[in-house]
């Protein structure tokens, strides 16, 4: 029986469109959590990474184009990279997954295209350093603006590629965020007219913060409303 997240993946594909996914691995939680203050009710984020799907090949599959840290098959790969979509077909890895689809027309679509495969082919890596000075950056709207603190020469973590690629088609996804500050959560957030088709099984909100806001409840609750 195929997975849900391989049955979202085959009917709202499409090349140019944003896929975002939320991790249940110790890196992608850390990643979710440290995005609290960009959320709304300031829980951890559902996304922690990014990526741009390509086509749909002679072989069927969907591929995408991403900058992530691939620590698969005890080989470690960094930064931009070309892989099938059937990575993020299971389930448990990935409770969260949404494909944003901003209606790029034929010429956007093949900017995008371009500019993350120029990225491929320079061998772009992924940034950890900027990655550590978009998350400092996230608790102050001044330090979002401004270009990334911490930011490296051919390098880009998986939201701030996602962003290159569309300014490369004059699209600026999150205005008044400089591009390398941009993250996961923004991309789900964008004011930029957009459909947004997503699998949300992880809320974000840990056991503890539920059992917290549980108890706050409980407590405020008159005794007669009780029985």
């Amino acid at each position: 029986m195929e997975s849900r997240n391989a049955e979202l993946i085959r009917r709202y594909a499409a090349p140019g469109c944003i896929g975002l996914c939320g991790t249940s691995d110790w890196i992608g939680k850390a990643i979710r959590k440290a995005q609290a203050p960009l959320t709304e009710d300031g829980h951890r984020s559902l996304w922690s990474h990014a990526f741009l799907f390509s086509e749909q090949r002679l072989d069927g599959h969907w591929w995408v184009l991403e900058s992530d840290l691939d620590l698969r098959n005890r080989q470690l790969r960094l930064g931009a990279q070309e892989n099938r979509a059937d990575r993020y077909f299971d389930d448990e890895a990935f409770p969260n997954l949404a494909i944003l689809d901003f209606g790029l027309d034929a010429e956007q679509t093949r900017k995008v295209q371009i500019a993350a495969l120029d990225l491929l082919a320079g061998l772009s890596s992924y940034s950890l350093s900027e990655l550590v000075g978009t998350l400092f950056a996230m608790h102050s709207t001044r330090l979002r603006r401004r270009s990334n603190l911490l930011s490296k020469e051919g390098a880009l973590y998986c939201s701030a590629m996602v962003q290159h690629c569309y300014t490369a088609a004059g699209i600026d996804l999150m205005p008044g965020v400089h591009g390398k500050n941009v993250a996961p959560q923004d991309l789900y957030d964008s004011d930029l007219s957009h459909t947004t088709h997503s699998i949300i099984r992880d809320l974000g909100i840990s056991s503890l913060r539920q059992l917290t806001h549980g108890t706050i409840e409980l407590l405020n609750t008159p005794i007669e409303d009780l029985f």
